[in-house]
């Protein structure tokens, strides 16, 4: 197989779909390391959350990256601190309308590569990968 064409990636359908199908592989390997789903996509004003899962009685927030051509390294440095900040205040909205904010949460990214050579994506896992970001949330208000 040739080299993914840069021109079709940059259609807005082509990158839902990559994303989706993205997600649901992250999903699956979730359910496979014993997390449960318990939203996909959540969408708040002030950003979107890929998954959301419990483990033990833990909520994880996992923000899934994906590429067909870019490395590990390249998809976990997109993940910046304005990103975290974006995601921590998505999970404060989803944790206050629910009134959880008593419960504990992690921040997880889940990378997933899909190299032209391989039937399967490569995936890793940061489990705790960064701390609620911005001064406002490292108590709730």
């Amino acid at each position: 197989m040739s080299a993914p064409d840069t021109k079709f990636t940059r259609l807005p359908w082509w990158r839902r779909w990559f994303g989706a199908r993205s997600e649901r592989v992250a999903a699956r390997y979730l359910r496979k390391q014993g997390l449960r789903i318990v939203a996909e996509n959540v969408q708040e004003l002030v950003g979107e959350i890929d998954l959301l899962a419990v483990e033990g009685r833990t909520l994880v927030v996992v923000e899934v990256r994906s590429s067909a051509s870019k490395s590990f390294v390249e998809l976990a440095e997109s993940i910046d601190y304005p990103k975290q900040r974006r995601l921590t205040k998505a999970a404060m909205k989803f944790l206050k309308k629910r009134d959880l904010l008593n419960v504990a949460v992690r921040y997880d990214i889940l990378l997933v590569r899909w190299p032209d050579d391989q039937s399967e994506p490569e995936i890793q896992h940061f489990r705790h990968a960064f701390d609620a970001a911005g001064d406002r949330y490292q108590m709730y208000e």
